[in-house]
């Protein structure tokens, strides 16, 4: 059973307040025409640390908040006491820190902003995506990733991508809008069975409200994601950005400049056009489960 308690998941991550606080401390310097190397010296930072705070790349003293707002000249105490509490969430673990051993920290950043993010959308051409994933087909899929890892470790990293399915339970759960590639649909991860299940789950998910399942067929040929899986968060927070997560075999990428993330969102927006239609989702599915 996992040690996670579903409260704490739905309370978000360190990564997401940090961005929050550091968008609303770069509206507030910029209101007042104060240049990052000016807010910098106030905290006895340099002028690159201050742009890792509005960034969110960086944690934050309780301290250097408040030097700053006074810089800024916030007065307001409800104001003031918003955003000190905020600074102290942004070094609060996250949920998924009893599984910070078996994390890298590229990856505990993407856990926050999914745990975040009121839209998913995402495209895969090996896997199902995570959050669609089976206890069994997880297991498999970690498998092949962790193979001389002891069963203990494999039994905690599925223990943890069942708890990062949580989120799909909360009242504001993200919507997911996936994409993935009829190859998923053949791939015999973990056997027949587990395959079978895996697609049956499937089409049971493509009926939640909450959830948009879409299938590339072969029959389209080339398409405008050829290039590889990758997934576009969008949060409920305005001042947040939209972010592109690309994940690699030792490491990932995040994308949030307009032009990257525009680009990225146009491929997406072509492939829901190209794949079958989401009415037609569960036919796919049940002549895929025929065929097997």
């Amino acid at each position: 059973m996992s040690v996670v308690g579903h409260r704490e998941y739905a309370a978000g991550g360190p990564t997401v307040r940090r961005m929050q606080l550091g968008a609303r401390l770069r509206r507030l310097r910029e209101a007042k025409g104060i240049s990052r190397e000016d807010a910098g010296w106030t905290i006895r930072a340099s002028e690159s640390k201050i742009s890792r705070m509005e960034l969110g790349r960086v944690g934050f003293k309780e301290r250097d908040v408040d030097d700053l707002l006074t810089l800024y000249g916030v007065t307001d105490h409800l104001e003031r006491d918003e955003l000190i509490t905020l600074a102290r969430e942004t070094n609060q673990p996250g949920w998924w820190h009893p599984y910070g051993d078996l994390l890298p920290t590229w990856f505990q950043y993407y856990l926050d902003l999914e745990s975040a993010a009121s839209l998913i959308r995402t495209y895969e051409i090996q896997f199902v995506p995570g959050l669609l994933q089976t206890e069994e087909y997880a297991r498999a899929v970690i498998d092949i990733g962790f193979s001389e890892s002891g069963v203990r470790e494999v039994d905690r990293r599925v223990e943890l991508r069942m708890a990062r399915k949580r989120v799909l339970d909360r009242a504001d759960a993200p919507r997911v809008w996936a994409v993935i590639d009829e190859a998923v649909l053949c791939r015999p991860i973990g056997g027949a069975r587990v395959l079978r299940g895996q697609i049956e789950a499937l089409a049971e998910a493509s009926e939640q409200p909450g959830v948009r399942l879409q299938v590339v067929r072969f029959r389209s040929g080339g398409h405008a994601a050829a290039g590889g899986a990758f997934s576009i968060l969008r949060f409920p927070e305005q001042e947040l950005p939209d972010v592109v997560y690309l994940e690699h075999l030792t490491s990932a990428l995040y994308l949030d400049k307009r032009e990257e993330v525009d680009r990225y969102a146009a491929a997406v927006g072509r492939l829901f056009i190209e794949a079958d239609p989401p009415d037609r989702t569960r036919e796919v599915l049940h002549r895929a489960l025929r065929d097997l």
